[in-house]
């Protein structure tokens, strides 16, 4: 028996409406310049505050980003440790001037995995800025994409799903991104071509971009680089080129 999709075909404009980034190469950064790594991640917070006001200028109403990954713990403690300090830091500092733009702040992932200090960061974080709607900002920390799709089996399973009642839709509900459109566009920098376990259900038909830009040297013209990229693709959504143009 053929299976057809039910999911709708999203809008295609110009810009954006959802932009999904992996920040890659904050640590080769710092390590070319003879710097800790460290470094590279806190010149990584300058770009990320230079991309989300470009974001916004631009017109995205979705930025999501890969700050921290559920595989991230593997790496040396003394490096957690400070991302942790980091990310706290950031929590503490930035917030107060996304709120001022107008622009919402979202935490996706494990949140239990963080210390109660920045539980609680994020909580009133995401209380502060709840009502803006110029921009959505993601941060996805303590995220993997098969975790993302985890819970929401067990979400469905303990609301007495069962195996007719499972479908696209009903699994799409209780992830994590369930309020906002899946991503138009996916950018990674660093030089890596590859998704790295991120938003893995919901990047099935966005347009990939790789660059060789490490993060921390990635601006408002690299941006709009990887929008002038975007905007030559046929987005078909399993359709021919022909039905594509007869929409239009």
């Amino acid at each position: 028996m053929a299976t057809r999709t039910k999911q709708a075909i999203p809008a295609v404009a110009d810009v954006p409406r959802h932009v999904a980034i992996i920040m890659d190469g904050n640590g080769r950064w710092a390590r070319r310049r003879l710097m800790p790594r460290v470094a590279g991640h806190r010149k990584g917070v300058e770009a990320l505050r230079g991309v989300i006001r470009a974001c916004a200028e631009r017109g995205v109403s979705h930025l999501t980003v890969f700050a921290f990954s559920s595989e991230n713990w593997r790496r040396p403690q003394e490096e957690v440790t400070l991302l942790m300090e980091l990310f706290m830091r950031a929590l503490e500092n930035e917030v107060a001037r996304l709120h001022e733009n107008g622009i919402r702040f979202r935490v996706i992932g494990n949140l239990a995995g963080f210390s109660e200090r920045i539980q609680a960061l994020i909580r009133d974080a995401e209380a502060l800025t709840r009502d803006n709607t110029r921009l959505v900002f993601t941060v996805a920390a303590n995220y993997g994409g098969r975790w993302d799709i985890v819970q929401a089996v067990r979400e469905l399973i303990a609301e007495g799903a069962t195996a007719d009642g499972v479908d696209e839709a009903a699994l799409a509900r209780h992830l994590c991104m369930a309020d906002a459109p899946e991503p138009d566009l996916f950018i990674r920098t660093g030089g890596e071509q590859r998704i790295s376990n991120f938003l893995m259900w919901q990047l099935a038909y966005t347009e990939l971009y790789f660059t060789d830009a490490l993060w921390p040297d990635f601006n408002a013209a690299a941006l709009d680089k990887a929008i002038a990229s975007y905007r030559t693709r046929e987005r078909r959504f399993g359709r021919t080129s022909e039905q594509v143009r007869s929409a239009l």
